[in-house]
């Protein structure tokens, strides 16, 4: 854990429980993709950067949540680096308050108030494609979240953020989060026919093109399974609460108040997109609101 392991010439990832990036841009100088969960790891990552004495120049993040961003206040305060983040990704960044707020739909209350949820705050920039350096490209990857990006370099590493599920994690909590499943399956159709020597998922296993083909193409399946289990859900007029309660005894989870708030997020987007397919609609019934498949 907290390896340093190279991929080709000029880049490499920390294997830690969310990898982070590291690309050479000049002699002695790297960026970060991503900086970790919290200040702890983002001290082992400046260790490792300090051993080989590597200047950090910049944190580029892929997204906002905080298992990608919550070195960020450390590794700023204490290299001096600057921080950019894609554009409505960077205002939870600046303001971390925001994701707990929009999981629960409101004022978040203690259980969601923490740093799995809520990172500290950093002096994130709105990323724009003239602040990379001249060998990394922004990829758009929508779908896990609002804006994330994903950043290919000039020596065919494409670091992909969390656009891919690894299998056992899939099997541990059959629901990844999604604020777009539409979006998200053709980000995975787009990944598909990106070129790259090197992929690299936060959490799933590094990946040539044949291994993320197939990883692709199974996280895919799971987001139609999802879909369907959803719509044999409301067949019958249901609340979201209720689709919850079938959806965790189906496969067999036990429910949290974090998981509570991450699935019943994704599982909103799930019947917007199922909306937009006509295939799934609201109703009000009883003064409560349901969903019925159209």
């Amino acid at each position: 854990m907290y390896e340093l392991i190279q991929v080709s010439e000029s880049c490499w990832y920390v294997e830690s429980p969310v990898k982070v990036g590291v690309v050479g841009t000049a002699p002695g100088h790297v960026v970060l993709i991503d900086s970790g969960n919290d200040r702890d790891m983002a001290k082992k990552i400046k260790r490792i950067l300090d051993e080989k004495d590597w200047t950090l120049d910049a944190v580029y993040n892929t997204h906002y949540h905080a298992d990608h961003t919550g070195g960020n206040r450390y590794l700023q305060t204490n290299t001096g680096c600057r921080i950019y983040t894609p554009e409505i990704e960077c205002e939870f960044t600046r303001h971390p308050f925001l994701e707990p707020s929009f999981l629960y739909a409101g004022m978040p209350p203690g259980e969601l108030k923490h740093k799995f949820m809520m990172a500290k705050e950093s002096d994130a920039e709105v990323l724009c494609p003239d602040m990379l350096p001249e060998n990394i490209e922004m990829i758009p990857l929508p779908g896990h979240s609002f804006n994330m990006v994903g950043y290919r370099t000039s020596d065919g590493v494409f670091y992909i953020a969390d656009t891919l599920s690894s299998k056992e994690t899939l099997e541990k909590y059959q629901i990844s989060f999604l604020v777009d499943p539409e979006a998200y399956i053709q980000t995975l159709k787009n990944i598909m026919d990106t070129e790259a020597d090197v992929y690299i998922p936060c959490h799933a296993p590094v990946l040539d093109r044949e291994g993320l083909k197939e990883l692709a193409e199974i996280n895919i399946d799971k987001v139609y399974e999802v879909a369907d289990r959803i719509l044999g859900i409301i067949s019958s007029p249901k609340t979201v609460d209720e689709m919850l309660k079938e959806i965790f005894e189906g496969y067999g989870i036990r429910m949290t108040f974090e998981q509570n708030a991450l699935t019943g997020t994704t599982v909103r987007s799930y019947l917007s997109w199922l909306e937009k397919e006509g295939k799934a609609a609201p109703l009000i019934e009883g003064n409560m609101m349901k969903w019925v498949r159209a």
